[in-house]
């Protein structure tokens, strides 16, 4: 009973965290779509990174999207969940690793760690968390002759 109870604890806290970066992601690309130069104006330390370019917050808007739709599909396809979440996580782990680099060398100032926080690096936390939950679960599917690399 212990263990039931165990497990339906690690799936409502990984439902939340899926849900967080596919509500996060997907609404904050939506956002920098539809809305760039509020979104501009409103993210906190966006306006100290350079000025406003449209082009590129779309394009980074798209990007966003695009990974918050592979967080979404993967919670519905087991047998594609650790690829899509490997690739999202990727570039979630890159950008929040460029943003500190910035700091380290001294492009940005180390107050901008705190304030990137919620929505650079939680979200390639909560990634990396995912991806490592999904590989582990493929492998004990796999291992017991549920899921293979190529079903659907």
């Amino acid at each position: 009973m212990k263990a039931t109870a165990s497990s339906q604890t690690i799936l409502v806290v990984g439902f939340i965290l899926i849900a967080f970066n596919v509500l996060f992601l997907f609404g904050n690309g939506l956002f920098m779509l539809v809305a760039p130069l509020a979104w501009y104006n409103i993210v906190p330390g966006v306006t100290h990174t350079g000025s406003f370019n449209q082009h590129f917050i779309r394009d980074i808007g798209m990007i966003q999207m695009f990974l918050g739709a592979a967080f979404a599909i993967g919670m519905f396809q087991p047998a594609h969940r650790f690829d899509l979440w490997t690739a999202a996580t990727s570039w979630l782990i890159a950008h929040a690793s460029f943003h500190l680099w910035e700091v380290a060398v001294g492009i940005s100032a180390p107050s901008t760690i705190p304030q990137d926080f919620p929505a650079v690096t939680l979200p390639a936390l909560i990634g990396a968390a995912l991806t490592t939950w999904a590989w582990r679960t493929s492998l004990r599917l796999a291992s017991i002759g549920l899921m293979t690399r190529n079903s659907l």
